[in-house]
């Protein structure tokens, strides 16, 4: 097999389909570690099924075997990430593992990964520090990959975002932070809280920290409003749409952006019984109101027919990051002749380069950073890390994320950066302006 570059997505999977159609005795085995209860979780298993699915259609892979998933639900709890990781190291013996995990799980797991040393590709979590641990130790963690853009990269378009919208356009100077307590709410909070003020003008000037267990958020409203900020910038990845329905049910008089996992979703509006208008966040892409090019219109409407039914009735971007990983992952399987060297898998692994385009353009990328390699922008490596695009007018594959915003009527649009944008920056009714 020949290594995939820059290559359409049809090509991508064709490569993969060129295995004898005689199936082996003994089948390769995936697993799937996350949330099988959250949205996130299962959008991660459909997307990694359906490209399973697919290849075993088409005769299998690696001579003609079959592939088969397994799942080990972590519950979104560490202590259950790992107990699930060894279930599918020990018990199971995977070949291979997806994850579609929280960035605390995440690092729960991390140390059974390199015991155990399983190729294993990360859809959702996008904590900087697990890139990091390749930057300062790269055999030791070599078997792993994130294809979605990390903490620093989703950083920066925030910043831009700032500089860009909120300073320039809204005229905003100062801001409170509300970060719940979790090692994705540290990490997002820190970048923030060191950008925010020397690139895009705009001063903290106190951060809140709350629980993910909170279910009333009134006091932290108003201590929000007692800092005279002009606006919020909320970080939550758990239990979102709590923090977003009181907001809009308070009619807090504040405009709030951030991170809001739970808008990252179809049923975001839902969720909070209609009380969701106004609020903005940064969404890795595919998102919430994201023009799909061709191929990923193929694959959600894939999506829909088998699984629209139940929640998510849509694929979140990581069920997005599942399809296409997975099939990347085979396509390395294939040229490397297994999953195992591991030098190997993990050297076919990072030729994956792969774009789809929108109109003749590139659109989306779906490739990695190699360790050897510096990005322009932050000066720094990114090893096994998607390769995020920073820098306008983002010629080359995917942003890092885009910004989209939950309207009052209950539509949602991507409103930043403009390339990619199908509606405007506003701010809620109630706020004065």
């Amino acid at each position: 097999m020949t290594t995939i570059m820059k290559t359409s997505a049809s090509v991508l999977l064709a490569s993969l389909l060129l295995a004898p159609a005689t199936f082996a005795q003994e089948p390769i085995k995936v697993g799937f570690i996350g949330s099988l209860a959250s949205d996130t979780g299962r959008s991660t298993l459909r997307g990694a099924q359906i490209a399973i699915d697919e290849l075993n259609e088409a005769g299998g892979v690696l001579g003609g075997r079959t592939i088969e998933l397994v799942e080990a639900d972590t519950g979104e709890d560490v202590t259950e990430g790992v107990k699930a990781y060894e279930y599918l190291a020990e018990t199971e013996e995977v070949d291979f593992i997806v994850s579609g995990s929280i960035d605390d799980v995440s690092l729960g797991w991390l140390p059974r990964m390199v015991e155990y040393k399983i190729p294993t590709l990360d859809t959702w979590t996008s904590y900087i520090g697990i890139i990091d641990k390749l930057v300062e130790d790269y055999d030791t963690h070599k078997m792993y990959f994130m294809n979605i853009a990390s903490d620093e990269a989703l950083a920066t378009l925030y910043v831009d975002f700032g500089k860009d919208v909120l300073a320039k356009k809204m005229g905003w100077k100062n801001v409170v932070i509300l970060q719940e307590d979790t090692a994705f709410g540290g990490a997002i909070n820190g970048l923030v809280t060191q950008l925010l003020a020397p690139e895009a003008g705009i001063e903290v000037v106190d951060t809140i920290v709350f629980d993910v267990a909170t279910v009333d958020f009134a006091p932290i409203f108003s201590r929000a409003q007692d800092t005279g900020a002009d606006f919020i910038y909320l970080i939550s990845s758990v239990n979102s749409q709590v923090v977003s329905s009181q907001y809009v049910k308070l009619q807090v008089p504040m405009a709030m952006t951030g991170v809001n996992v739970a808008a990252l979703g179809q049923e975001y509006w839902e969720d909070t019984g209609g009380a969701g208008g106004g609020i903005s966040t940064l969404s890795p892409v595919p998102s919430v109101g994201f023009a799909l090019d061709p191929k990923s219109k193929e694959f959600a409407d894939k999506y829909i027919a088998r699984f629209g039914d139940s929640r998510p009735k849509f694929p979140h971007f990581n069920g997005f990051n599942a399809y296409w990983g997975t099939l990347q992952a085979f396509a390395a399987a294939e040229e490397a002749g297994g999953f195992q060297p591991l030098d190997g898998w993990v050297g076919a692994m990072l030729e994956q380069d792969m774009v789809l385009e929108m109109d003749g353009k590139p659109w989306l990328r779906y490739a990695f950073w190699k360790p050897d390699e510096i990005e322009e922008r932050t000066q720094r490596s990114y090893p096994h890390n998607a390769r995020f695009d920073i820098t306008p007018p983002y010629d080359d594959g995917s942003p890092s994320m885009v910004v989209i915003q939950w309207y009052e009527d209950g539509t949602a649009g991507v409103v930043y950066p403009e390339k990619f944008a199908t509606g405007e920056f506003q701010v809620p009714s109630w706020v004065p302006q």
